[in-house]
């Protein structure tokens, strides 16, 4: 297969995990509003854990291989810090909606190129701060900060897109020394455990039909994760990034016709400007590697 035909197919892959992705926040939105979010977060990780533990043990060395790590430390914070973004996020699905937690959620490209300095010892130049600067204030766009009684729950999306932004560069500083088969099955499992830990003082009776939706939950969210390994084996991830917004789009589109959510104007303001920054963002990394 040549580059050309690998990115088109990186590509396509790309866009069907945003579509997995946005289905798997719509039933979370769904469960997480008829039940506890720890318990919800907490079962989908156990299936969660369980594909990194059979795609560790499928994998050259198995189990012994994928486990080895010289920073256990950095890689089970890595795995809470992913765990505790995915309940902040669940949780600001069902208080502020799909949409305008997303609309803010997708800033996290921006985020981590302000932190890549500090963190990771990067050269941040004057084009992507200004890129950052004009991210900042579509978010501010969309919070409205300044209009009647500020939503103290609008922060919510802030600090899922903040603590995803630390984990990918977390994840990209453990790359150093660990191969991405490692910190995949240390995401999982640390997850996992931490999720139980919490989750099993929160477990209420789920009604039938909702373990088909915790089911399906649970499978779009192995698919999601196994539609982008295979995203990235196809294509380099700056080829690819860009379509990751995508998104946004399905999301809005399940917010609006399943939840019946409305599409605000400064939603859609902020959100572009947020998406245009973030692209820019990913075009300088890409002009300058």
């Amino acid at each position: 297969m040549t580059q050309q035909n690998n990115i088109r197919a990186g590509i396509g892959l790309m866009i069907a995990a945003t579509i997995v992705f946005a289905l798997q926040d719509g039933i979370s939105r769904h469960l997480a509003g008829a039940y506890n979010t720890y318990m919800v977060v907490m079962i989908r990780y156990w299936f969660f854990a369980a594909f990194v533990i059979a795609l560790a043990a499928r994998s050259p060395g198995g189990l012994r291989a994928a486990t080895q790590t010289s920073q256990l430390g950095l890689q089970v914070f890595r795995g809470v810090l992913l765990a505790a973004e995915i309940c902040v996020a669940v949780f600001a699905f069902t208080v502020l909606g799909l949409i305008d937690t997303m609309a803010v959620f997708i800033c996290y490209p921006l985020l981590v190129a302000a932190l890549s300095g500090p963190v990771l010892g990067e050269q941040v130049g004057w084009r992507r701060w200004s890129a950052i600067g004009v991210g900042c204030v579509g978010v501010l766009i969309i919070l409205q900060p300044g209009v009647g009684v500020f939503d103290p729950w609008a922060i919510l999306p802030l600090m899922s897109a903040l603590m995803f932004a630390l984990y990918g560069l977390l994840t990209r500083y453990a790359a150093r020394k660990d191969s991405a088969a490692t910190s995949f099955f240390w995401t999982g499992v640390a997850g996992a455990v931490a999720m139980t830990l919490v989750g099993m003082w929160f477990w209420e009776p789920m009604a039938p039909a909702d373990w088909g939706w915790m089911a399906l939950l649970s499978v779009s969210g192995v698919l999601g994760h196994w539609l982008l390994i295979k995203c990235y084996e196809m294509a380099e991830a700056s080829a690819v990034q860009p379509f990751a917004y995508f998104h946004l789009v399905w999301t809005a589109m399940i917010g609006i016709t399943v939840f019946g959510e409305l599409l605000r104007p400064e939603v859609v303001i902020g959100a572009a400007m947020v998406v245009a920054a973030g692209l820019f963002t990913l075009w300088r990394e890409r002009r300058q590697s």
